[in-house]
């Protein structure tokens, strides 16, 4: 008897208009991913702030999260995660996880990491006495130890602002990475490894890097090396050629991406998977996300405002608490949860009314609507461009 597919991907409706498409993907054990997504980021196997009770509640219905590889690796690491029999058991979440691969650390640890052909080696960020070294083997032994549903290959990463030979270089490893990745994959029959199209800001790379990997047996793919620094009129032309560049009947997922502009018009150029720690990372600076953008409850004028952070919104800070209590908690640690709470339900919920609007074939006018909120004068020239690529006019 043949064992089912630990991920399943379905497309359910598609705009008529723009690449936006509805799709459901089963991972194993029948865990559903409603697509479009957005992947709130628990590093180390926790949201900051947030229970994964709460995460689970009907208002919030968080259906994936993300993991990080180098971060588990160090605490609470693999033996630890082995005996639990990994992540799910240890953080006692029964629904999807994905974890990176540890290659962003390139970018964001640049300083303590050393990259060649073998792997990325890396001095300890607690204690600089001690290396390791991260190769694309050991980045699958440990995601197959952290035991989530989706893992992603190691990929050379440089920052999108990188020139030169440089870019063509890291996206050629990258190609020989995803076969290493894949050979030392021992969970294949239920986890999935997503390769991840590079080459920077260069079309014709990031063609040749898609050619490549989709030539490889897989079940999904990432577009990688993004949201670094880049132009928002580059990264848009970068992602619209990827989404072409992909197959159809397969999930693409757009790493490190997560402003609600970016989320809307990235599901119209045709990505179905979004991640970023900006919802739980802004809250800890009183930061909560509105459809007009973003509200600094450390500011004065919050002192006596009863409202809540957002009439509309049906989070459980929202139905319980208002702007005047939360500023005046501001430096405690429940502001960061209250607030975290919030942010989180927030992008969720911009997800459910885009996977709506896209069920309707309403989605051109759902993001005329959204974006005269967010921007009732002057649209960003680069919003207007990449939604009028797609036929969406604002």
């Amino acid at each position: 008897m043949t064992k089912p597919s630990p991920l399943t991907y379905k497309v359910l409706s598609k705009c008529s208009s723009s690449k936006a498409r509805r799709g459901l993907m089963i991972l194993r054990q029948n865990k559903p991913v409603e697509l479009p997504v957005f992947m709130p980021v628990g590093t180390q196997g926790t949201l900051k702030g947030i229970l994964v009770d709460q995460l689970k509640q009907d208002n919030m219905n968080c259906q994936i999260m993300l993991g990080n590889t180098y971060h588990l690796g160090l605490r609470p690491g693999p033996e630890i995660l082995k005996k639990v029999n990994g992540l799910h058991n240890f953080m006692n979440w029964d629904r999807a996880l994905l974890t990176d691969s540890g290659g962003f650390q390139m970018v964001s640890l640049l300083e303590l990491a050393e990259i060649t052909e073998e792997g990325v080696k890396f001095q300890s960020p607690f204690d600089s006495t001690k290396e390791s070294m991260l190769t694309p083997e050991e980045s699958i032994k440990l995601q197959n130890v952290i035991g989530a549903d989706i893992i992603m290959q190691l990929d050379d990463v440089v920052k999108t602002t990188t020139t030169g030979p440089r870019v063509e270089e890291a996206m050629l490893r990258t190609i020989r990475w995803i076969d290493r990745c894949l050979e030392a994959n021992e969970r294949n029959e239920d986890q999935s490894i997503f390769p991840i199209v590079q080459g920077g800001l260069q079309p014709e790379l990031r063609k040749q890097c898609a050619e490549a990997l989709t030539k490889r047996d897989v079940r999904g793919f990432a577009v990688g090396g993004l949201s670094g620094g880049e132009s928002k009129d580059e990264f848009w032309k970068i992602v619209s050629l990827s989404t072409d560049l992909l197959p159809e009947n397969k999930p693409r997922y757009l790493m490190g991406v997560g402003f609600a502009s970016d989320l809307i018009v990235c599901v119209a150029l045709g990505i179905d998977m979004f991640d970023c720690v900006f919802p739980t990372r802004t809250a800890r600076f009183g930061c909560a996300l509105v459809r007009k953008g973003q509200l600094n409850l450390r500011q004065q004028k919050y002192e006596c405002d009863l409202e809540p952070i957002d009439k509309r919104c049906k989070c459980s800070t929202c139905k319980t608490y208002t702007r005047a209590y939360i500023h005046s908690i501001i430096n405690e640690p429940l502001m960061c949860s209250l607030v975290s709470i919030h942010n989180v339900y927030f992008q969720l919920q911009l997800m459910r009314d885009i996977r709506e609007a896209i069920d309707q074939d309403k989605y051109p006018e759902f993001v005329k609507t959204y974006m005269d909120e967010l921007y009732p004068e002057n649209k960003p020239q680069w919003i207007v461009d990449a939604l009028n690529s797609v036929n969406i006019k604002l």
